[in-house]
């Protein structure tokens, strides 16, 4: 399947680059951002210059940041910048240099946090682009089972086949494990680790128990939220914190957590057929992170405005989103006809939000009650 441009990140680093001396595409490995950069590497005015830090060629040019870099004018990119964090000093220097010669597009599959030497170093200096899966509005309403089932990764997408696609994640998480988690300098057993990411697939969706975990596990409960922590940095895990309003209700204080992408939930459950799937004890589990992920990708939050919300006499909501004094709720239902519950209004009237928006299975937008609107996954593009 050929797939369309990723023509909004494109359009969004390039606004970036107008504006800082650096910026930093950030995402899992094989989300396509060295493909993203080439894209705008074609549509950038003036000379380009590339640097694979696995190439080793690459690696021996750097080997003195400064005289391989000062020299250079231009757009210059830094593919797999985590493999080489003693750049970031250099790049400081040469973004405080007026007029600007430059201008740096690092490419990096771990987060700020993880990535703390840059992020410290580069303060003031550099714009942050997140890059995720695909999504619909990038593969069409008309492949959002597909895109559900096989995940966002393009390569997983695009695969001719299920079991090509199943294969090309299986071999995914192996190299994550044994080869991307040690190159950042992180020493936890590939197989520890392993144990542990499919132990979250298993509670994909449900509240963050450490202790449980770190039974079963035979590891602490700090080790547990380090694991996690971990798993986050490097975009292939989400938790959602919970929101707490001032409502003298007694609310969940423990995160959720989920896989971000479906298609490697779906790996880690052994799950590769939309027949299984749609047996699976997992499936509304599924179903709600993977439109959680569409939701956040489609109107561009950041992480830090994302919440749930529960309180222990059993109301709940799957999304809040804070956009400063905006509240914007949103639920996830696996079924063709969303009515309004009990704790859709006790979330509404709770949280005041602006509008609570439950996503469902059917064909049709419609409203269900004031400031309660229905919106197929379908035409998630179109009216949300």
């Amino acid at each position: 399947m050929k797939l369309l441009p990723r023509t909004a990140h494109v359009a969004a680093l390039r606004r970036h680059l107008g504006r800082a001396p650096v910026v930093a595409l950030l995402g899992a490995r094989q989300v396509g951002k060295t493909t993203l950069a080439g894209l705008v590497a074609k549509a950038h005015r003036g000379p380009v210059t590339r640097f694979d830090l696995e190439d080793p060629r690459d690696v021996a040019r750097l080997a003195d940041p400064m005289l391989a870099l000062a020299g250079l004018r231009g757009l210059v990119i830094l593919d797999e910048i985590q493999r080489r964090p003693d750049l970031f000093p250099a790049l400081r220097v040469l973004a405080d240099r007026r007029p600007i010669r430059a201008r740096f597009l690092v490419l990096g599959s771990a987060s700020p946090d993880l990535l703390h030497q840059g992020a410290e170093t580069l303060a003031g200096r550099v714009a942050f682009h997140e890059l995720p899966p695909l999504s619909v509005a990038e593969t069409g309403p008309d492949q959002l089972v597909r895109l559900w089932r096989r995940g966002g990764f393009p390569p997983a997408f695009a695969a001719r086949t299920e079991d090509a696609s199943a294969e090309w994640r299986r071999a995914f998480i192996r190299t994550f494990l044994e080869r991307d988690v040690p190159q950042l300098g992180i020493r936890i057993a590939a197989a520890t680790l392993g144990r542990f990411w499919a132990m979250i697939a298993h509670v994909h969706g449900q509240l963050l128990n450490s202790s449980e975990l770190g039974r079963a596990l035979g590891v602490s409960d700090t080790a547990v939220r380090h694991y996690v922590d971990l798993l986050e940095a490097t975009f292939v895990v989400r938790t959602l914190r919970p929101y707490h309003a001032n409502i003298g209700k007694r609310q969940v204080k423990a995160p959720k957590v989920y896989i971000a992408d479906s298609g490697l939930l779906h790996s880690l459950l052994d799950v590769t057929r939309q027949y299984d799937l749609d047996r699976h004890p997992k499936v509304g589990a599924s179903w709600e992170g993977f439109l959680i992920e569409t939701v956040i990708a489609q109107l561009g939050y950041r992480r830090d405005q994302c919440y749930f919300w529960g309180t222990y006499a059993g109301a709940e909501l799957d999304l809040l989103v804070v956009d400063g004094r905006r509240r914007v709720g949103f639920e996830f239902k696996r079924t063709t006809a969303p009515r309004v519950s009990p704790s859709m209004r006790a979330a509404l009237a709770d949280l005041k939000l602006h509008q609570l928006n439950v996503i469902h299975a059917g064909e049709d937008t419609f409203a269900l009650a004031p400031r309660i609107r229905a919106i197929a996954a379908t035409r998630l593009t179109a009216d949300l």
